[in-house]
């Protein structure tokens, strides 16, 4: 039998972090099934992909240059591309903000718009045709689980994660008549260093626009929580990137501390719950956020899934 040909999977945002891990991760499967295009908008920041990426350079994976927010660089990058076929797309490339929303511009608002849904719009639209054509595909979107559960202070970007996850959600539907399929992959917390550099320039600055109250809460409650969960619970992007399954679900959790979270937004349709349960974990942070990662920590735990498990 015949040795099926390298599937190409088209990977946007890899100058760092999980678009770097899942590109490196593919090109160096060792069946060698895939042929991954790695795209980032700045080329000098490759080198970081290059050291990672080692033999499998120029074999199973190469570096291109793309712009999710420019047409013509989307439509660049298509026509470098072999047919123009794309048979994976993992839509990783995207942008953060967190603070209080007074002192977010509007301006601010779209361009992480831009980049978090235009930029994956563009790119859906641009592999489709030829995946609908050929009745064949995979689309792969890192959103996150603030596009299924808005966190206090990100409200812009879970916005943009929202919006991502409704365009989505929609197109899933359609796709299954022509064998394309979707799938979400919502991490939480991830340990990157774009992470901590934001960090560090939000607790150093004023909010203008912002009530002094606001302010307070900002830097004295979400800040030292955000921190907490980010070193306490937080993934890797190598772990997001070992995510694997045969037949995906359209949304996976990386993270199994999260699922029970995410599942109060289901639990109650009115919402109620889920806004009243993140509100006390973050007012009540010195006793009640600590209890409650100590309990998602338990009952996510293996060995205590194995105690309570029938075999």
């Amino acid at each position: 039998m015949a040795t099926p040909a390298p599937r190409t999977v088209l990977v946007t945002g890899c100058s760092s972090g999980i678009g770097l891990a899942v590109a490196v991760r593919l090109a160096q499967d060792p069946q060698q099934r895939y042929q991954v295009i790695a795209t980032m908008r700045d080329l000098r920041k490759k080198e970081k992909l290059e050291q990672a990426a080692g033999e499998t350079l120029g074999k199973t994976l190469r570096i291109q240059r793309l712009d999710v927010c420019s047409d013509s660089s989307v439509a660049e990058c298509m026509e470098n591309i072999p047919g123009g076929r794309v048979d994976v797309l993992v839509n990783n490339a995207g942008v953060g903000h967190v603070g209080p929303v007074e002192s977010i511009s509007v301006e601010e608002m779209k361009g992480i718009f831009e980049t978090n849904f235009f930029g994956a719009v563009r790119m859906i639209k641009a592999v489709l045709p030829d995946m609908k054509r050929r009745q064949s595909g995979h689309i792969v979107v890192i959103s996150s689980v603030m596009g299924l559960q808005g966190i206090v202070f990100n409200d812009v970007y879970a916005a943009s994660k929202f919006a991502v996850e409704g365009f989505c959600e929609s197109l899933a539907v359609q796709l299954l008549q022509f064998n394309v399929f979707v799938s979400m992959v919502e991490p939480g917390p991830v340990n990157t260093d774009f992470e901590l550099k934001l960090m560090e320039e939000v607790s150093r600055s004023e909010f203008p626009g912002t009530d002094p109250a606001t302010v307070r809460y900002f830097k004295d409650v979400y800040l030292p929580a955000s921190h907490e969960i980010f070193t306490t619970l937080g993934q890797s992007p190598t772990a997001v990137a070992e995510v694997w399954a045969r037949r995906p679900a359209f949304r996976t959790q990386t993270n199994s501390l999260y699922t029970p979270l995410v599942a109060l937004k289901y639990a109650d349709p009115s919402g109620d719950l889920s806004v009243r349960t993140y509100y006390r974990l973050l007012f009540n942070y010195g006793t009640l956020f600590h209890l409650s990662m100590a309990a998602l920590r338990c009952l996510t735990c293996g060995c205590f899934r194995r105690r309570v498990t029938p075999v």
